[in-house]
This record gives C-alpha cells, sequence and structure tokens, in this order.
C-alpha cells in the first residue's frame, strides 16, 4: 500500500469506527430509556435455553399483578440491602473476594440490581469485559430506571427453573396459580431456587430446597424485614 493510501486508509477507519461507538452508544442509551416503560423483547439467557433445549416459558406481569409476597421473597433472598445501596454492595462484594481467594467454591456478591444488568443486557459467564459492561450497566439503571422499575423486571427476567423466565411463569409452572395469588410459603419456595434454579427446581421436588434451612431462613427473614418501610415502599 502506498503512503498516500495509507494516509487515507487510516483516518477513514478511525472514522468508521467512532460513528460506529457513537452509534451503539446512542442505541443503548435509548433501548435503557425504552425498558423504563416497555418489558425487554428478549434476553441473551432466555435464548440460550430456547435455543438450549430447556425451552422458553415467560409471561411479563405489572409490579400490580404480582403478589407482595413474592417481591419481599426475593429481596430478602437476593440483596436484603437493595433498598439502601446504589447498586453495589462493597460489603458483600469485599466478603466474596476473601471467600474466594481461599475456597476453590466461587461466591458471588450481585445485587439485584447488577443480576438486572447482566440477564436484560449481557450474557452469562464470568470475564472482565462483561463485568465491567455489568458495572455500566448497573450504574445507568439505577440512575434511570429506580428501584421499584429494576424490582419489577428482575421479577419477569429471572429465570427460576429449568426454561421458566419470571415469576408469572413460575407461580403458573409451579402451584397452577397467577403472581398475584403467590403465598408467602409458595413465594419463598421460588426464591429458595435462586440464583441457581437448573439446580434447585422447585418442580424437582429437592430436599435442599423444600423443607432446607435457606426455605426456612427465607421465612424467618421476610417476617424480619417486612415491617423495614424502605423494603415497604417497594412492596406497593
Amino acid at each position: 500500500m502506498a503512503d498516500s493510501q495509507k494516509k487515507k486508509f487510516f483516518p477513514r477507519l478511525w472514522r468508521i469506527i467512532k460513528r460506529t461507538l457513537i452509534f451503539l452508544f446512542i442505541f443503548q442509551l435509548f433501548y435503557i430509556l425504552l425498558l423504563k416503560w416497555v418489558d425487554p423483547p428478549f434476553t441473551l439467557t432466555q435464548l440460550g435455553s430456547l435455543f438450549g433445549g430447556y425451552g422458553l416459558k415467560r409471561d411479563y406481569v405489572s409490579a400490580k399483578e404480582i403478589s407482595h409476597y413474592a417481591k419481599l421473597a426475593v429481596i430478602t433472598s437476593e440483596d436484603q440491602l437493595f433498598p439502601d445501596h446504589n447498586g453495589f454492595d462493597f460489603k458483600s462484594i469485599e466478603k466474596a473476594m476473601k471467600h474466594n481467594r481461599k475456597s476453590k467454591s466461587l461466591k458471588g456478591a450481585s445485587t439485584i440490581s447488577q443480576q438486572v444488568a447482566k440477564n436484560v443486557f449481557l450474557w452469562q459467564g464470568r470475564s472482565w469485559l462483561r463485568k465491567g459492561l455489568e458495572v455500566y450497566f448497573t450504574f445507568m439503571i439505577e440512575l434511570i430506571w429506580g428501584k421499584k422499575r429494576i424490582l419489577e423486571v428482575y421479577l419477569n427476567v429471572s429465570e427460576m427453573g429449568k426454561g421458566v423466565f419470571g415469576i408469572e411463569a413460575a407461580a403458573r409452572e409451579f402451584f397452577s396459580k397467577s403472581a398475584r395469588q403467590l403465598t408467602r410459603q409458595e413465594a419463598a419456595l421460588v426464591a429458595s431456587c435462586l440464583p441457581n434454579p437448573k439446580k434447585y427446581a422447585v418442580k424437582s421436588g429437592s430436599k435442599k430446597i423444600i423443607g432446607g434451612p435457606k426455605y426456612f431462613w427465607i421465612l424467618q427473614q421476610m417476617n424480619n424485614l417486612q415491617n423495614d418501610p424502605d423494603i415497604q415502599e417497594l412492596l406497593q
């Protein structure tokens, strides 16, 4: 390639890259804003379940159509500081890092906000790239959506059984009722399967879940947290 051609090629390539990056930034910002009011059409995790042979059962519902027991159960199970943090629980992250340095079994510390960022915008797996993007999307949904919308999306997109996504689909699949009708015990049972519903499924009757320590722990913690004013506001 002649010197004159090189001088034209690289600036042109840089302009293409720059325009592409600007387009992607504007597109993802628009998508985040859109999802404040519109449910995600699909997620990569849902597509992975569908094409991976697990199937795809989902039925998005509004927050008003979800039992407050279900909201309380997932907050209790996954992120008790959800009303208070800005998307990241730094104390839990520090504890998880200390645990992972000493143990072969990896322990996570993702908040509900981080799980929503991963499930809606990203892919499953562990990598520094995905984790970095997760931090960005967590910050953005905390800034734009707010806690109630984040919790609503979490309850609609999270996998709660093999190929079963969202609390409405889980309620229909496991209890033959709507999410609005879930009892305290049923909500705690579904929450007991998180964050690994393929291993701990309600339908399988796993002894580690039904009647197990996590199930009873969630029920006890629900009693302890239900009168917290910040949590009460999220349950409305």
